[in-house]
């Protein structure tokens, strides 16, 4: 039976564009990296910070991400593994991105010790509005190879599994199945475009922005957690839940000390060439 709730599912981890043969993963992670960027950079701009300046750091965040991501997923999902060498094929799907998120942050201050101390919120700020693009479409590449699944369900926006090769499994076609991959695919999307918003209307202070990221996607992946079946729990909660506490505290504190400072952002008039 393949008519049943949810959204008809069948995951496609390969892409066929004339002779080439795509790798989905990894080519919604890398095209997620480069809206990210180049989000981050144009917006950067507004606030006299050169775009080359914003992609350097971008650039090296994203390698600390990836590297710390990889890491996390690896440490929870060492059951999977059959071989050494599969520590390194990203490319077939495999990250936790709080993982690296976490990582990146630690070293955001090393990392931007050349740009002037009053504009480094405004290029956190910027980092996390790409950051968080960049998530949502990179999350694309999970459910295209099926990873980050959940139990049967009824709920709508599950996914009546049609067929295809997964990497959680196996799934019986024809049941729908929770997929934590397109909620927070969801989730992140809509929580970049009500930040999107607020940093456009200028009413925040520097580094209000990255601390309500990191408290509104804490949130987020804390419950979609729950329903994931094939992540290894201590205690009840999974390793990036762990995670997610620690970011909700980071975020927080970010907040707290963006309104304590008090100053409005100060983005350059328009035609001023930046």
């Amino acid at each position: 039976m393949l008519d049943g709730p949810g959204i008809p599912y069948t995951t496609f981890p390969t892409l066929e564009v004339g002779p080439l043969t795509l790798r989905t993963f990894g080519l919604f992670v890398a095209l997620g990296i480069l809206a990210g960027i180049m989000l981050a950079a144009r917006r950067n701009e507004r606030y006299g910070i050169p775009a080359r300046q914003t992609e350097r750091i971008a650039l090296l965040l994203v390698v600390v991400g990836l590297v710390g991501a990889r890491l996390l997923w690896v440490v929870t999902n060492l059951d999977v593994l059959t071989s050494p060498w599969q520590v390194f094929a990203v490319w077939q799907g495999g990250l936790q991105f709080s993982g690296g998120f976490i990582l990146a942050i630690l070293l955001a201050p090393l990392l931007t010790r050349s740009i002037p101390r009053g504009r480094r919120w405004q290029v956190l700020d910027g980092a996390v509005l790409g950051l968080a693009l960049g998530q949502a479409i990179g999350r694309l590449g999970c459910y295209a190879v099926g990873e980050h699944l959940g139990g049967p369900t009824s709920f709508a926006l599950g996914v009546n599994y049609r067929g295809g090769t997964t990497i959680e499994g196996p799934l019986t076609v024809g049941v729908t199945y929770h997929n934590t991959a397109l909620y927070e695919f969801a989730w992140v999307l809509l929580l970049f475009g009500i930040l999107w918003l607020l940093d456009r209307r200028g009413t925040l202070p520097p580094g209000a922005i990255a601390g309500l990221f990191c408290i509104g996607y804490a949130i987020g992946r804390f419950g979609t957690d729950f329903l994931r079946t094939y992540d290894e729990t201590l205690f009840g909660l999974t390793g990036a839940q762990y995670m997610c506490l620690a970011l909700l505290i980071a975020g927080v504190w970010v907040l707290i000390r963006a309104f304590r400072r008090g100053a409005l952002p100060a983005a350059l008039p328009t035609g001023s060439g930046a």
